[in-house]
C-alpha cells in the first residue's frame, strides 16, 4: 500500500494546473530565484576545483584514479542525500530540511579545506554531497509543488540553464582563484558560496507543500511509494536516460581536466575557459530544450537530445583514438555536452508530471540515478592514466549507448 497525501486523491490536471497557477502568482520572483539557485549544488561542487585537480593530486602524493575518487565521492553523497531528503521533504515540508541541509554544506565544505591526506578528503567530500542534495532535490520537489503544465516544462529548462550557468562561472571562477590560492582555498570558497545560499533561504524560500497535503505514514508506506514508481514504465524510463546522461556528463567532469591539461597542455586558466564553452552549450541548449518540449514534443526532443549526445560521445572516441587536434575534442564535447542539456527539461518533466502527491521521492529517485550514475562513470576514465584519452571515449559511448537503450522502455506501448 502506497503512502497518500492527508487530503483528498490527487486533483485532476486540470485543477492542478489551476492550484499551481495561483501558487505560482503567490510566490513571487524571489522565491522561484532562490529555489532556482539551489540548483548549483551539484556543479558548483563538482566544477570549481576541476582547474586544480592535477595540483590537488600531486600535493596529496595521490594516484589519478585516487584523486578521482573525491569526485566520485561527491556524486555518491549527492545520490544518497536526495534519496534520504525527497521523502523526507514529502512528510515534513520543504523549508526545515533545506535549512539543516544547506547548513551542514557549509561546514563540510570548510572540513574538506583542512583535509589532510586525499582519503580524508574523499570522505569529507562524500558528506559534502549528503548536505548538498539536499538543496538540489528541494528545488525539483517545490518546484512541482508550484508549476504543472507548460509552466513545469519552462521551470525544468530554467534549472537546466542555471546548472549550466553554474558550470560556466565554476571552472572559470576556480581557474582564476587558482592563480591566487591553492585548493584549500576554493573550498573555503565553496563554504561562503553556502553561507550566500543559507541566508538568502531563511529570508526568502517560505514552505510550498500545506501541512494537509504531506504525506503520512512510516517505512513501510515509503518503501510502496517507491515500488509505484519503479512500476510505471515511464517514470523508469525518463530516469534511466537521465542517469546514463549524466554518467556521460560526469565522465566528462572526471577525465576532461586530465586530457585537457595532460595531453594538449593547457594551463588551468585555460583549462577553465574551454570548459566554459561547453558550459555555456549547456545553458543555451538546456534553454533550447525546455523551450522545444513546452512547444513541440517532450519525446521527441528526448530524441533529438539523445541523438546529439551519441554523435557527440562517438566524435570523442574517434578522437582519442586517431589522435585529432584539440578543436576536434572541443567540438565533440560540446556537441555532446548541449545533447545532454536537451535532454533535461523533457525527461525531468516526464518523471515527475505525473506524480504530485510525493515530488520529493520521485525527484529523490531520478537524483539518484543522475548522481549515482555519474558517480561510477568518473573514476572510470582515469584507469589509463593522465595522457590516455581512449577510457574517456569509451565510457562515454557505452554511457550513450545505454541511454538510447532506455529509451526504448520509455517508448514501449
Amino acid at each position: 500500500m502506497t503512502s497518500t497525501p492527508t487530503n483528498a486523491d490527487p486533483p485532476t490536471l486540470q485543477t492542478d494546473h489551476h492550484a499551481a497557477g495561483t501558487r505560482e502568482q503567490a510566490v513571487g520572483r524571489a522565491l522561484a530565484v532562490v529555489l532556482g539557485l539551489l540548483t548549483i549544488f551539484g556543479p558548483i561542487s563538482m566544477d570549481l576545483y576541476l582547474p586544480v585537480l592535477p595540483a590537488l593530486t600531486a600535493e596529496l602524493a595521490a594516484a589519478t584514479s585516487t584523486a578521482q575518487l573525491t569526485i566520485t565521492a561527491c556524486l555518491l553523497g549527492l545520490a544518497l542525500g536526495q534519496l534520504v531528503a525527497g521523502p523526507l521533504s514529502d512528510r515534513f515540508g520543504r523549508r526545515r530540511p533545506l535549512l539543516a541541509g544547506v547548513a551542514a554544506y557549509v561546514l563540510t565544505s570548510a572540513l574538506c579545506a583542512m583535509s589532510p591526506t586525499v582519503e580524508t578528503l574523499i570522505a569529507a567530500r562524500f558528506v559534502q554531497g549528503l548536505a548538498g542534495a539536499v538543496g538540489i532535490v528541494i528545488a525539483q520537489a517545490a518546484g512541482r509543488d508550484l508549476y504543472s503544465g507548460r509552466r513545469l516544462v519552462r521551470y525544468y529548462g530554467r534549472l537546466t540553464v542555471l546548472a549550466g550557468l553554474a558550470a560556466i562561472v565554476g571552472p572559470v571562477i576556480g581557474g582564476q582563484l587558482a592563480s591566487v590560492t591553492d585548493w584549500r582555498g576554493l573550498f573555503l570558497f565553496l563554504a561562503a558560496v553556502g553561507v550566500v545560499i543559507l541566508l538568502a533561504s531563511i529570508f526568502v524560500v517560505r514552505e510550498t507543500l500545506p501541512s494537509e497535503q504531506r504525506v503520512v505514514g512510516g517505512l513501510t508506506h515509503m518503501a510502496g511509494d517507491f515500488r509505484r514508481l519503479l512500476a510505471d514504465r515511464v517514470f523508469l524510463g525518463a530516469v534511466l536516460v537521465s542517469g546514463f546522461t549524466n554518467a556521460a556528463i560526469f565522465a566528462y567532469l572526471g577525465g576532461a581536466t586530465y586530457v585537457l591539461q595532460g595531453i594538449y597542455r593547457l594551463s588551468p586558466q585555460e583549462y577553465s575557459f574551454a570548459f566554459g564553452l561547453n558550459s555555456l552549450g549547456f545553458m543555451v541548449f538546456g534553454y533550447l530544450g525546455g523551450r522545444l518540449a513546452e512547444r513541440w514534443s517532450e519525446r521527441r526532443t528526448l530524441v533529438m537530445g539523445l541523438a546529439m549526445c551519441t554523435l557527440g560521445a562517438a566524435g570523442l572516441l574517434a578522437t582519442a583514438v586517431l589522435h585529432l587536434p584539440l578543436i576536434a575534442v572541443v567540438l565533440s564535447l560540446f556537441t555532446m555536452v548541449s545533447g545532454v542539456a536537451v535532454t533535461a527539461p523533457p525527461a525531468t518533466s516526464l518523471a515527475l508530471a505525473g506524480y504530485p502527491d510525493i515530488a520529493g521521492t520521485a525527484s529523490s529517485v531520478l537524483g539518484v540515478a543522475r548522481f549515482a550514475f555519474g558517480g561510477l562513470s568518473a573514476p572510470l576514465v582515469g584507469l589509463g592514466g593522465a595522457d590516455n584519452a581512449v577510457p574517456l571515449g569509451l565510457v562515454t559511448i557505452v554511457s550513450a549507448g545505454l541511454a538510447v537503450t532506455s529509451h526504448a522502455i520509455l517508448s514501449r506501448r
